[in-house]
């Protein structure tokens, strides 16, 4: 780790560049066919989250605590396609590679908070599951749709918070070198690397205490423990029938929890032992992949959701018959 150095630092003339230049996917062939391929996969996640919204919205049926955070999970979802992919192509697709030093800031924001937000999500879901099998009698009592409200408002200014701080950090940075950042966004660590002052407050709080233990390691943790507990009072129920209705509700969950997370493990455990452009793209398709895929694992595992969008085609059909 690199040491303060005050006489050093006085010497640095403080430089804040008037862009940078993302430079990641570079000699990849055939390269445009992956971009328009992240394009299909952005309008695939804004349709299916979008109808998983509107679900949610219109139908009475689909409430409670449970769906206020699959609400929040799927309007996340959106969000984070959204900031990532148009402007993914629009830099490499366009070769718009240029960014100026305030719209790089912002893109590093959101391209962490959304995110992290992700990760808080499921993190509010594995609570809703907890509650619900540990104190089924108890359950809406203990948890209310009030409840929820406030955990996941909690959770979002919590998550701003956080990355805010990871990027003020970034604002107290001297970029007197290269402006070339080596990754398909604004990413904290190619960022922060081309400062050249102390660098050292960035590389703490970003790298070894925000980042990764609030945004990874503590949401996980938190998880593996409620299902640990959930596990424990599964073996407490005596009929087998009830283990396994109680666990069917779970599955819905633990399938967003592996669609998050460990792309994230496999990608960071090797993401060092592989060319850069592999890690690159390794990095994309774990931001792009799980707001596509969720909204699929919704209808396929919530028997609600699917009766609900049975509901809706039956209603649109009738009008249709009543029109003609």
């Amino acid at each position: 780790m690199e040491l303060f150095n005050p006489a050093l630092e006085e010497n640095i003339t403080f430089v804040r560049p008037a862009y940078f230049i993302i430079t990641g996917f570079i000699g990849i062939p055939n390269v445009n066919f992956y971009f328009v391929f992240l394009l299909f996969v952005y309008v695939l996640s804004v349709v299916g989250n979008g109808t998983v919204l509107t679900l949610i919205i219109v139908d009475h049926t689909l409430k409670g605590p449970k769906y206020v955070a699959v609400f929040s999970l799927a309007l996340t979802d959106i969000l984070s396609s959204t900031a990532f992919l148009p402007k993914i192509i629009d830099i490499f697709l366009f070769n718009h590679r240029y960014i100026s030093y305030n719209e790089c800031l912002t893109f590093m924001f959101f391209g962490f908070t959304l995110p992290a937000m992700q990760s808080f999500n499921l993190v509010a879901l594995s609570y809703d599951r907890l509650m619900a099998i540990m104190y089924p009698l108890h359950y809406q009592v203990k948890v209310t749709q009030r409840s929820m409200i406030n955990l996941i408002a909690f959770l979002w200014i919590f998550t701003i918070t956080l990355i805010l701080i990871v990027v003020g950090f970034i604002t107290r940075l001297s970029f007197c070198k290269s402006v070339v950042i080596n990754s398909y966004f604004c990413d904290h660590g190619p960022v922060y690397r081309l400062g050249c002052n102390d660098v050292s407050p960035s590389r703490v709080i970003g790298v070894f205490f925000i980042l990764p233990v609030f945004i990874l390691w503590l949401p996980m943790i938190f998880i593996l423990s409620s299902y640990i507990c959930i596990a424990i009072a599964l073996f407490r129920v005596a009929v087998v029938k009830e283990r396994v209705k109680a666990l069917k509700t779970c599955t819905g969950h633990l399938s967003l929890v592996a669609i998050y997370f460990i792309p994230i493990l496999i990608t960071f455990t090797i993401g060092a032992e592989i060319h850069p452009n592999a890690r690159i793209i390794n990095l994309s398709l774990t931001s792009v992949f799980p707001p596509m895929l969720n909204p699929i694992v919704y209808v396929l595992h919530t028997q609600e959701i699917r009766l609900s969008i049975k509901r809706i085609l039956k209603f649109t059909q009738r009008d249709k018959v009543m029109a003609k």
